[in-house]
């Protein structure tokens, strides 16, 4: 609802019409068949845009879509969780997932959760951390450091330099067989 009595109106291909009235703007705009839309409420007059609505917020709604996959494609921040007391085995199995996920490109937090007592001893929560960042070496990237959230530490960890070398050496050589595939193609036909 727009309140101002004098709106600055852009039509819908963009061009200025320049401070007209309320009144004026809305029969323009049901000339032209189209909505009046705020974009600019804080100036002074307000800036009013001339579209169709239903189509702009389809436009973002699809836009919106778009920016969440291509989050999800690069992983986003994917979470191991582990317990003060784990078996070695444990943790080398929930280090393959880390490590798995890094490749991917993902971001990675892992997480120590403390249940009753645990809270207590701090510190094997804060060894556990240090021991996979030392397994994991050179291939990450600490994001941000050892830290308590309530009754979880955590540490958030980013594909180090080797990996997106890796990866970039991966794409690279997905792309080149795809063009000696097309080649192979071009000259059999």
């Amino acid at each position: 609802m727009i309140k101002a009595r004098e709106v600055r109106l852009i039509g819908d291909d963009g061009e200025q019409l320049g401070v007209i009235t309320l009144a004026e703007a809305r029969q323009i705009a049901t000339e032209r068949e189209t909505d009046i839309v705020e974009v600019s409420p804080g100036v002074d007059p307000p800036v009013c845009r001339l579209m169709d609505y239903g189509k702009f917020k389809y436009q973002q709604a699809k836009k919106d879509r778009e920016s969440n996959k291509s989050q999800k494609a690069t992983g986003g921040l994917r979470e191991v969780r582990m317990r003060p007391k784990i078996g070695q085995h444990d943790i080398d199995f929930k280090l393959r997932t880390a490590k798995r996920l890094l490749a991917q490109g993902s971001k990675v937090k892992i997480l120590v959760m403390f249940r009753g007592r645990e809270i207590a001893h701090p510190v094997l929560g804060r060894e556990l951390l240090q021991n996979v960042l030392e397994t994991l070496g050179d291939a990450i990237k600490v994001e941000r450091g050892i830290m308590m959230e309530g009754r979880n530490m955590t540490v958030i960890l980013s594909p180090g330099k080797i990996q997106k070398e890796e990866k970039k050496e991966k794409e690279e050589k997905a792309e080149k067989a795809e063009k000696g595939e097309k080649d192979a193609q071009n000259e059999n036909e």
